[in-house]
This record gives structure tokens, sequence and C-alpha cells, in this order.
């Protein structure tokens, strides 16, 4: 069941933990801790944690938590990794609500506590999320409004993104009731790549999750090119992480789910499609991808029923095909990319990601 109301405001004044882990972020952390400390409505509780950056961070970070006793430092003397930082982080959380923030990224004004409020009204609701617009240098002005809330109950939301096979969230724009991240236990050391995934997944299957629709919550920083402005860029790691996390979503916590087996095949056949779409529109637009071979084995090893299908069959035989696209390249780059912004726009608009589409 997915339940969309009005917002409401927030009727007590939350305890707000958010986490900063850093490692050689140090020229950012002023800018981010300054997002945080300056939001309405909440009360803050602020940990960095420098990861032994050799860059001078822990000394900025040392310098910004003796100026504002809401702001504690935690520096490793020796380098732990990303996802043993964000435990241990997180595992300090003090507040009713936590939130993991990248210190190269930035929170919208008021977000913390729309956030909040959601989960204050919703009990039930162990996970928030919203838009989080990516930037290079410098934010564009930020949308404040909330035109909704959309509550769903967790296995609904899991059917939708399993149906799908995406993750249709950034991270900085994320909060967990804290007392969930406990239960959770944090981030899976065993998945690098996907453990934020893996934890949104793992979340659904516990508690409602919320979004706040219309306005935008976080900024994420894109350091160089955005994934995104190349198409194919990345897509054969992406894909096989993410699977991988659907697999030890599906291994553990998916017995919490009603009809799992089904959201798992569903995932399963999500994620072999958009291999094969990958591969397709590359030939189609006229550059053949990067490990076109390598996406077809993942899609059939994913999921074997693909062998069935015509795009299966086209795909596998593209690179001994001697002639070009059937279609003009430049029809089908058009085409593709209309579709890609209108995929673009239902998730900014719903929070789900829909299905990956070509000619």
């Amino acid at each position: 069941m997915t339940v969309k109301t009005p917002p409401r405001p927030l009727r007590s004044r939350p305890r707000v933990s958010v986490v900063i882990p850093c490692y050689n972020y140090g020229h950012f952390l002023a800018d981010c801790l300054r997002t945080v400390l300056d939001q309405p409505g909440v009360e803050m509780d602020v940990l960095i944690v420098d990861d032994a950056s050799p860059d001078g961070s822990a000394a900025v970070a040392r310098q910004l938590a003796e100026a504002d006793p809401r702001v504690r430092l935690l520096a490793h003397e020796t380098n732990k990794g990303h996802i043993a930082t964000y435990n241990e982080g997180l595992a300090a959380a003090e507040g009713d609500y936590v939130v993991l923030l990248s210190a190269d990224d930035v929170v919208v004004p008021g977000a913390l506590a729309q956030s909040a409020a959601l989960m204050e009204h919703n009990p039930g609701v162990g996970m928030v999320y919203g838009f989080a617009p990516t930037f290079v240098d410098v934010p564009r002005p930020a949308r404040t409004q909330a035109r909704s809330w959309t509550v769903w109950e967790g296995a609904d939301w899991l059917a939708k993104v399993s149906r799908r096979g995406g993750n249709p969230i950034a991270t900085p724009e994320v909060m967990l009731r804290t007392s969930l991240m406990r239960e959770l236990g944090g981030y899976d050391p065993q998945l690098p790549h996907s453990a934020d995934f893996l934890l949104w997944l793992r979340a659904a299957a516990r508690a409602q999750v919320g979004r706040v629709n219309g306005a935008d919550l976080a900024f994420y920083r894109v350091h160089g090119g955005n994934m995104h402005s190349s198409q194919f860029a990345g897509v054969l790691t992406d894909l096989s992480e993410r699977w991988k996390a659907f697999e030890a979503f599906f291994a553990g916590d998916g017995a919490l789910v009603p009809g799992s087996p089904a959201l798992r095949a569903a995932a399963a056949r999500a994620v072999a499609r958009e291999a094969l779409v990958t591969v397709r529109q590359a030939y189609e637009n006229g550059s053949p991808a990067e490990n076109a071979a390598e996406l077809v084995a993942l899609a059939e090893r994913v999921d074997p029923t693909v062998r069935e299908t015509r795009l299966f069959a086209h795909c596998s035989r593209l690179p001994g095909r001697s002639r070009g696209p059937l279609i003009p390249a430049p029809v089908t780059a058009a085409v593709d990319k209309a579709i890609f912004h209108a995929r673009w726009r239902r998730w900014r608009h719903t929070g789900v990601l829909g299905a990956v589409r070509s000619l």
C-alpha cells in the first residue's frame, strides 16, 4: 500500500545525528558542516570521522569541532577504509534520527526538519529519502518547499525497486531512525561498492519507507564528469555490484518479505535486461560498448531465462554482424536521450525508477 499526504510541520525538536566521514576532503568540510549546523527545527549532534587523511583534514576537522560544542571529531591513526569508517560513526550516533553525509556533499536548508517531521508523524517509517541533485562546484538554488509525502509499506517499495532493478537513492538525502540503524548493524563490508543499496533494501524489509516530494534534501557532489553524462561508462561494474546487493538481500533479509522468490526473479530479469539494453543502445548509437560480451554474459548468468528472449539473441550476435545499425545513429541517440530524460523525470517526481527501455 502507498499513501500520499500533505507535509506537516514538526511537533517537537528531535535530535538528529549527522555522521560525516572524511578522507582527504578537508577543503570541503567547512561548507558541508555549515549546511548541517544551520538546520532549523532540530537539535544537531555532529560526528566527523577522519580516516587518517594524509592531507591535513583532521586538523581542519579539529578546528571546526573546537569552534562548536555540537561537533565531535574521531580521528583514525591508521586508515580503516570507508565501510569501517561509516559503521564506526553510525554506531556512535546518539540522536533520534541519523544521517550519513559525505564531507564533500551539502544539506539543503530545512531538509532535516522535513525528513524528521515525516517520521514523527509516521512512527512506522524507518527510512526517509528524497531528491538529491548533483553539482560540481556550486549547487544551484535549492527547492525547499515540499509538495507532499509518500509512505510505502516496505514490501511495496521493495517490489517496485526489484521490478525495476535500480537503486533510486543517492545517499546524502537519507535519514534513518536510529533504532532501526542499530538493528541493521551498519554497512556490509563484503559489498564495498553497493553496501548502501543493500542497507536500503534491508531497511525496507523491516519498516515503512517515506519520501519527501518536491523539495531538494541534499546536493551530491560529482568529481570530474557526471557518470550519467557518459551513458555506458562503468555500467558493467555498476550492474555487477547492484546484482550482488540484490543477491545478498534475498539470501538474508529477503526472507522477511512476502513473495521474496518472485521478487528475486523480477530483480534478476530487470538487471539482465538493463545489461542487454546497454549493449543494444551502444551498438545502435554507432559506438559498440566496451565489455559488450561481458555484459551479455552477465545477463545470462543473472537470469538464465533471458536466453529465450529476442533481445538476448540480438545482442549475442552483435559483435559478429558485418552491417551497421538499421536505424541511423543520430535518430537512435535522440530517442534514447528522450527515454532517459523521461525516466529521470519519473524518478525525480515519484522516487522510484522507471524500467530501462530503448528502441
